[in-house]
């Protein structure tokens, strides 16, 4: 959806009793606060090996002054408007290469099975192809409203637990590999289903039972339990994007991240050895479809917001990552009322999840302490119009989602400081509470979790903040180093999926990196829902499944074992002299860029 942000809610938002003190601490200014400055100043000593205590402390290799901190910012913005750090074309000189600026600090992997960082899959689905995707661009109303792609035609059995899939004839894979055909497809499911190889996305797709081919362009998939929404839930997003047998036996499981071979619209062109610099794919000449509208694509990882966002101001990248932080839209939109700002809505959910094996948070009087000391609203009026308020783990526009009238009262965590405080002491805290964790500095993560750490100031709770780059942030993440973990991921309108995604045993985090997304160890440090999760699995009836979905939320809450924050739009801003060729309504927070092209 195009929004125009000019006018749109406050200049400054509203912080709580704190206000302004409360933004600052991590919302850029042309002229940087002391607060902003220290923000930086976390960066640069992640940058330096460091943390961000290190950087409240001073100790970094490089000292970091306000005073050589604005210097360097104003030689910065200087050096930008002569010479780019990226290298990129203004459109003034005109350029066959769209640039994409994202907020992170290099690939991670272009591995659709393996893909942990939200804006590497920007890539993914430009090279390879899913058997069926979204209506351009929207979630759409009803699984029959799914897009054929490598799939033409799909039947559910009666009992929704077999799908038979038939697959278009002729596709070719990159570089020479051969058709794509159903030993593709049944490899591409076998592999994402193996524990020893995948872990992430895998508890997505645990409901195969096994894939089966019947001729070279016919799949049936065998469910273990009934799904009438496996198309959309399963098949649509990245991660149900068709590999190349061939190619992966032949490179391996880890080459295949950075070498990648696919049936998709543009082909890795280059991987570049300056992790800023990004990966270059050029428009596929033998694609089965509607050849690339634009003979190339630059995706550029920009981690800091003054650099992403002079380079669009500049023309040196076309579109960029939009900043999810109190006022920078609106800024934008003044410094140029001509951009475009691209919002999917209800974008990515923003939960935090509790690490049940790291003490005292294994003390549900600890964690409920928590979740009743952490002010929601204030967090989703200071970040408004991106942020909206969420209740349960699916949104409130989603089938069964709760709303601030639906939520069970003794799950709603309504915010209550004095009754946060009394949990504490009875707990053994009444004298208070230090911790550890860390954030990525990523505007949306950093935004919410500084506030956060405020709030729970006034219940004398110390949260000590590391914030790290947001692509070292997933890695340490993701072998479960966190205490509070926090996810930003964007879900189908499909209501198990999030259950699916945070809370089985069996998406339990691990230390080797191939566990999945369960970060608070739900359902092996404690009981968790697995066999609720299993109940509402076997449900065919959509009506009742949801029911059984909301018994799950209300246990998970009442264990307090996963705080649903907001839900934040995902924004992209492009240049006018872009044009996508759809509108962008809702969906994934990655959307397709083959028919992009310059006015």
């Amino acid at each position: 959806m195009r929004k125009d942000f000019r006018g749109a809610g406050p200049r400054l938002p509203r912080c709580g009793k704190r206000g302004r003190a409360c933004l600052d601490r991590f919302f850029y200014r042309a002229l940087p606060s002391r607060d902003t400055w220290q923000l930086h100043a976390h960066q640069e000593a992640v940058k330096a090996g460091g943390s961000g205590s290190d950087a409240r402390n001073g100790r970094m290799k490089m000292r970091v002054t306000r005073r050589n901190f604005i210097g360097g910012t104003a030689a910065a913005i200087a050096g930008m408007s002569l010479t780019s750090v990226l290298t990129g074309k203004a459109f003034a000189q005109g350029s066959d290469t769209l640039r994409v600026g994202f907020a992170a600090r290099g690939l991670r992997t272009i591995d659709p099975h393996k893909s942990i960082q939200g804006v590497d899959n920007w890539a993914i689905i430009a090279l390879y192809d899913k058997l069926v995707d979204l209506p351009r661009w929207n979630f759409p109303a009803s699984q029959d409203e799914l897009v054929p792609r490598l799939a033409t035609s799909w039947q559910g059995s009666e009992d929704a637990k077999t799908w038979t899939i038939q697959l278009r004839e002729g596709v070719q894979f990159h570089k020479g590999y051969g058709e794509m055909t159903s030993e593709d497809v049944k490899y591409t499911f076998d592999r994402v289903t193996d524990a020893k190889r995948i872990g992430g996305v895998r508890a997505k797709f645990t409901n195969i039972a096994s894939v089966e081919t019947k001729g070279p362009h016919t799949v049936i998939f065998h469910l273990e339990q009934p799904d009438p929404l496996f198309m959309l839930g399963a098949l649509s997003d990245y991660d149900g994007a068709i590999m190349s047998k061939k190619a992966i036996e032949e490179k391996g499981d880890e080459a295949i991240g950075t070498d990648p071979i696919g049936t998709g619209v543009y082909v890795l062109e280059k991987v570049a050895t300056d992790p800023s610099q990004g990966i270059t794919l050029a428009a596929n000449p033998d694609y089965w479809d509607t050849k690339a509208a634009t003979p190339k694509l630059q995706f550029l990882y920009i981690a800091d917001t003054t650099a992403r966002t002079l380079a669009i101001l500049s023309g040196d990248v076309h579109i960029i990552e939009g900043v999810r932080a109190p006022g920078w839209a609106d800024s934008m939109a003044q410094r140029d009322p001509n951009l475009i700002f691209d919002v999917v809505s209800p974008g990515s959910f923003f939960t935090i999840q509790f690490n049940l094996t790291k003490p005292p948070f294994d003390d549900i009087r600890v964690r409920q302490a928590l979740f009743y000391g952490i002010d929601r609203d204030e967090i989703t009026t200071a970040i408004a119009p991106i942020s909206k308020r969420t209740y349960g783990l699916n949104p409130p526009s989603f089938p069964g989602g709760f709303t601030a009238e639906t939520i069970p009262p003794e799950v709603a965590y309504k915010y209550d400081p004095e009754k946060a405080k009394a949990l504490l002491a009875e707990a053994g805290f009444a004298n208070g509470l230090t911790f550890t964790n860390a954030t990525s500095q990523r505007e949306d993560f950093s935004a919410i979790m500084l506030m956060i750490q405020d709030q729970l100031r006034r219940i004398n709770v110390n949260m000590e903040l590391s914030i790290k780059d947001h692509t070292a942030f997933h890695a340490d993440q993701n072998i479960g180093t966190n205490t509070l973990s926090q996810q930003s991921s964007a879900m189908p309108p499909v209501p198990t999926q999030v259950i699916l995604t945070y809370l089985p045993s069996e998406a339990e985090v691990r230390a080797d990196g191939n566990g999945g997304a369960n970060m608070s160890h739900y359902g092996v440090a404690i009981p968790g829902i697995d066999d609720l999760l299993a109940k509402a699995l076997a449900e065919p009836d959509l009506e009742k499944r949801i029911a059984i979905v909301q018994q799950i939320e209300v246990k998970a809450l009442s264990d307090a074992v996963i705080l649903p924050v907001s839900d934040n739009g995902f924004m992209m801003v492009r240049s006018n002299k872009v044009d996508l060729g759809f509108p962008v309504v809702s969906g994934y927070v990655n959307w397709p860029l083959s028919q992009a092209k310059f006015n």
